[in-house]
């Protein structure tokens, strides 16, 4: 079931999500819905908040970035995480944070038709639990690594534009309330603060 994505301005959005057990209600359900609300709405990543639930569960989908790339796009060495990875991430939490940070511009599903530059880190070392709940420790770098540092900051309540300058803020002040007014037309379900 596809369900509604939470507009910018909703507090779960905000809220440091929760670890969970493997007695979750539905938690299988939800993980399917997730992964249905995702691809329905283009995203390669999504969190359990931008589903209005406080849990520290995501998903991401960066495979479907490679498989859809061109191959004179693919140079030796441009994509270290080709062909990248389709992955459920429960109770995840950063262990290290390695390399120079480097720019990408990003977008979320909760803030839509805006995007920015945002800096982060070139390679992360995260802790989590899979859908059975066995737990890995894995490094990702890359794209990858990037949609992995977006989707975490969204499960400790915190979104890309804190990533940019007050000033930036700022100038997007008025595009972010409507946002949150739900004065945007977008092509999937939204819920949006007013509502």
């Amino acid at each position: 079931m596809v369900l509604p994505i939470v507009a910018y301005g909703h507090p779960v959005l905000r809220k440091k999500a929760h670890d969970i057990d493997k007695d979750f209600p539905e938690l299988e359900k939800l993980i399917a819905d997730m992964w249905e609300t995702m691809y329905a709405s283009n995203g390669v990543g999504l969190a359990a908040p931008q589903v209005n639930k406080d849990i520290r569960l995501f998903v991401i989908d960066s495979a479907q970035i490679f498989e859809n790339m061109e191959d004179e796009y693919r140079k030796e060495d441009a994509y270290p995480d080709d062909p990248g990875t389709k992955q459920v991430f429960i109770n995840a939490h950063i262990v290290e944070e390695h390399g120079d940070d480097w720019a990408y511009n990003e977008g979320c599903l909760s803030i839509p038709k805006i995007r920015q530059d945002i800096m982060r880190a070139e390679e992360l070392t995260i802790r989590f639990l899979d859908e059975e709940f066995k737990e890995h420790t894995n490094t990702y770098n890359g794209i990858t690594g990037r949609i992995i540092l977006h989707e975490y900051d969204h499960i400790d309540g915190k979104l890309f534009i804190d990533h940019i300058s007050s000033l930036k803020r700022k100038l997007l002040k008025r595009k972010l309330d409507d946002i949150s007014k739900g004065l945007i037309k977008v092509d999937y379900k939204m819920k949006f603060v007013k509502q």
